[in-house]
């Protein structure tokens, strides 16, 4: 099918879109190793993540079998309000880069969370809510989750507490006030409002906080209130799941084109959108059915897949979460307080992490500063201003596009534009002021944080 008969925007109706979730362990010969619990540091069972999370949940967590997973009726209504999202053609894009490329990206941004993190946030709130609790608990980045949680919540009539990284919640006060609307409880993390926040502002006096500080005071809140349960926006396996709506659309619009993508990026933090948004694709590769090339994309400032060992560690600071098999920089790494906030986790999604070390994906660690320049760029032709989290996936869209320029191929690009950045205009701020910084940890330090990982028998 020729250029022409491909238009900017391929948009799907209601009955083209995915009935199902795609479960990409299924598909999995090397399946995550499993959780372990952080008192015993034993394989952990259902019945004690039952403790923590929502009991559907769990079974979701756990299940490593079942390929494709029904999407309630409930929650594919809500859907409907803002899906399926558009696939676009970068046209605007190619042309100014004079490239051969044909660039695509898979927009997220239509919805008030301004992200695709709605996807998950329904899918936890519904079960929350038919299990007959009273609200949940959670942390939150940039705010992207928060904001999206506080929205189902809303929708579902459950209490929703939001710690929110403390650097985060000072940056970016509209979206905080964004949770607020939506009825969610908003507290800057680490906070002397729980013992665990306590701790950490003890041991790190000043500190920006991180998403394994918010994490844990998250799930400590969730403990000691009758009637709630933790959930969590990213790197878990039910997480990804709930994402794979993102790539099954995706793949549905593709094929409905005849085109084929050599190249699936995505920025990665904790792994959901770039898990979601492979999924299908990395499915058919590991059935042999075809091939593509991913390449997870993820901040200098704190470079997991890059940098990072493959460990056992807590998913949190707090060291209150079970123990996941993860490329990390250790649960007591706090990064930098760089403008890309959805990515400042010291692991990735178990999943991710295992297909990364079986060489099934690349990653590669970029600046914030070539990103916003990036973003930048994008915004200019492409009409979108995206999120600084987003942003890490364009500038390598952007490098993949241009290198194709040098050699003279025609490669497919496909990119996820997870999120908007209306509310990082105090980024975008430093960027264009010459004040913003590349934080870049030493080895020492990431040495000094390795050392700090559990020992876990063998």
């Amino acid at each position: 099918m020729s250029n022409k008969e491909i238009p900017y925007k391929i948009y799907l109706d209601e009955k083209e879109m995915p009935k199902q979730w795609y479960n990409l362990r299924a598909d999995m010969k090397n399946k995550p190793a499993p959780l372990l619990n952080p008192v015993t540091l034993q394989p952990i069972t259902a019945e004690e993540l039952s403790e923590v999370f929502c009991e559907e949940l769990v079974k979701q967590e756990l299940d490593e079998t079942t390929p494709y997973i029904d999407i309630p009726e409930k929650i594919l209504n809500f859907y409907k309000m803002y899906r399926p999202a558009p696939l676009t053609r970068a046209y605007c894009l190619e042309e100014k880069l004079q490239t051969p490329a044909k660039i695509y990206y898979k927009f997220e941004g239509n919805n008030t969370s301004g992200s695709h993190k709605l996807n998950s946030a329904i899918a936890q709130a519904y079960y929350a809510k038919d299990q007959g609790l009273k609200g949940v608990t959670t942390e939150t980045g940039a705010g992207q989750w928060g904001t999206a949680l506080s929205m189902a919540c809303s929708y579902l009539d459950l209490d929703c507490k939001v710690y929110m990284v403390k650097c985060s919640y000072e940056q970016k006060p509209f979206r905080r006030e964004v949770m607020r609307t939506y009825g969610a409880s908003v507290t800057p993390s680490p906070s002397m409002d729980t013992e665990v926040g306590r701790k950490i502002l003890e041991k790190h006096p000043g500190t920006g906080g991180s998403l394994g500080c918010a994490i844990s005071e998250a799930v400590e809140t969730a403990g000691n209130l009758e009637g709630y349960r933790y959930v969590l926006g990213s790197v878990l396996n039910q997480v990804l799941l709930h994402q794979t709506i993102i790539g099954m659309e995706a793949k549905v619009a593709m094929d409905k084109f005849d085109i084929k993508p050599d190249i699936i990026i995505g920025c990665a933090g904790g792994g959901s959108n770039l898990g979601g948004l492979i999924a299908p694709f990395m499915g058919e590769k590991l059935r042999g059915e075809a091939d593509y090339q991913f390449i997870a994309v993820e901040p200098a400032s704190c470079p997991s897949l890059t940098r990072g060992v493959y460990a056992y560690d807590y998913c949190d600071t707090g060291a209150v979460c079970p123990l996941q098999k993860m490329y990390t920089l250790g649960s007591n790494f706090i990064p930098a307080s760089t403008h890309s906030g959805g990515l400042r986790y010291h692991g990735m999604s178990s999943i991710l992490s295992q297909l990364y070390h079986d060489g099934y994906m690349e990653a590669r660690a970029v600046e914030q500063t070539s990103v916003f320049a990036a973003a930048e760029q994008f915004a200019r032709v492409e009409g979108i201003l995206p999120a600084p989290e987003s942003s890490h996936a364009i500038k390598v869209a952007i490098d993949e596009a241009l290198k194709c320029k040098e050699t003279g191929e025609e490669k497919t690009i496909l990119f996820g534009l997870t999120g908007t950045g209306y509310f990082d205009m105090y980024a975008y701020e430093k960027f264009h002021n010459g004040q913003m910084q590349d934080y870049i940890p030493s080895d020492e330090e990431l040495q000094k944080s390795f050392a700090t990982l559990p020992k876990i028998p063998e």
